[in-house]
């Protein structure tokens, strides 16, 4: 059966891994809502294709996922003078690392009233993004040092060292029942 639709609302999010020239990674992530009609605000009225909100959140890591340097920018808002006045205490992500507790201490940080929750969703989105772009400098069947479990291993239901998946892929970490 068809339904007729009409589009209203179009959220854009992007993530992009940068390699640095010093060693270390750029994690970007933007986020850009746009209505397909004029939105009334009580701000002021937002013409149709122009964002409501458009954002970034940029961390830059180590090797060890480590966060060295963080920066935001909040270029479109629906309350001007409000919204965009939180960008710089992302920063305060500085020390932590995006594999150990990242989401868990970014909620405690951010939550609510304590940050932007369209900011604070990018942030949960960066571990995902720096394990991809650590991907491609590597062979996936060995970590980042050699001889050393692959970091993908025990981090989602398929990669579960005593799953079948491991066993005939990585066998040489497989920690299953044979």
């Amino acid at each position: 059966m068809s339904v007729s639709r009409t589009l209203v609302h179009r959220r854009r999010i992007e993530l992009l891994g940068w390699k640095r020239g010093d060693g270390l990674w750029d994690i970007e992530a933007r986020l850009t809502d746009v209505k397909d009609h004029d939105y009334p605000l009580a701000s002021g009225l937002r013409r149709a294709g122009e964002p409501v909100h458009d954002m970034w959140v940029r961390a830059t890591i180590d090797k060890d996922f480590n966060v060295i340097d963080a920066a935001a920018s909040i270029d479109a808002v629906p309350y001007p003078g409000g919204c965009d006045t939180i960008a710089p205490a992302y920063g305060r992500i500085v020390g932590l690392n995006l594999l150990r507790g990242f989401r868990l201490t970014v909620a405690e940080m951010f939550g609510t009233i304590k940050g932007c929750a369209h900011l604070t969703e990018l942030l949960s989105s960066l571990p995902t993004a720096a394990i991809q772009t650590f991907a491609s400098e590597m062979d996936d069947t060995e970590g980042l040092d050699p001889g050393r479990k692959p970091f993908q291993l025990d981090r989602c239901h398929a990669l579960d060292t005593g799953s079948d998946t491991v066993r005939r892929y990585y066998p040489k970490w497989y920690r299953g029942k044979d």
